[in-house]
């Protein structure tokens, strides 16, 4: 509502003097709360705010860890997958692994006892001394026919290592003149990769040709060498 005062006075200048400024007023807390009939109200209404505002704050956060589970989750899942791969490739090396090495064995068993008495043969000529000749070598439990060969007997004194690898003993019998031709011919055995448990069973002085000569006999175990020994060569060569 405008009032227009038409008589210049003492009241238009009050008027004109209260309104060149401007008030600000608070509200009347107490006539609000005064005219609240059910106070009831007001709390439930507060709490309904409180708990919507929880509700609604307590979403946001674990929508927001749900997203970042999620993320991870499909980082996971195609390391997994990557690892699936990797685990598959290992095993089937693995397999042909374990087949190469079934095959392996095999072909070890074949050749296992095919070159013995070449290599036995072989060592005997290394360390055998002058003046010093043999009288017969042969395989404990059998004649001296090779093991592995055909027409061989059970070997009584063989067996294998703890790789499988045969060991034969071998019994070697000799003469010399010189009992010192003897000792010498037992170190040269001894030192032998092919040859172990070196052991003289007997010796005896016997007359051949009116000479005193010193027999012996002499037990060997055989072994396969080290592959630092074994040295293989083609068995063809071509020729120019």
């Amino acid at each position: 509502m405008i009032e227009i005062n038409l008589l210049p006075g003492k009241k238009g200048k009050k008027a004109a003097a209260g309104g060149a400024g401007f008030k600000l007023a608070l509200p009347d807390f107490r006539g609000l709360l005064a005219s609240i009939k059910n106070p009831w109200l007001l709390v439930a209404s507060v709490t309904s705010l409180i708990v919507v505002g929880g509700g609604l704050l307590w979403f946001i956060t674990q929508s927001t860890r749900l997203r970042v589970l999620q993320n991870r989750r499909v980082e996971v899942q195609a390391e997994k997958r990557r690892f699936d791969v990797v685990i598959a490739q290992k095993r089937q090396s693995e397999r042909i692994r374990d087949s190469l090495v079934a095959e392996i064995q095999v072909i070890r068993g074949i050749d296992a006892d095919r070159y013995i008495w070449p290599h036995v043969l072989d060592q005997i000529t290394k360390a055998l001394p002058p003046y010093t000749w043999l009288t017969g070598i042969s395989v404990a439990g059998g004649g001296n026919v090779a093991p592995g060969s055909p027409g061989a007997l059970p070997v009584a004194g063989s067996g294998t290592d703890s790789i499988g690898r045969p060991q034969v003993r071998i019994w070697i019998t000799g003469s010399t003149v010189d009992i010192q031709a003897f000792t010498t011919f037992l170190r040269q055995l001894a030192a032998s990769p092919w040859l172990t448990d070196v052991t003289p069973a007997t010796t005896s002085t016997v007359i051949e040709a009116d000479r005193p000569v010193t027999a012996f006999n002499v037990a060997v175990r055989f072994r396969v060498a080290d592959s630092v020994y074994i040295r293989t060569v083609p068995l063809t060569q071509s020729a120019r």
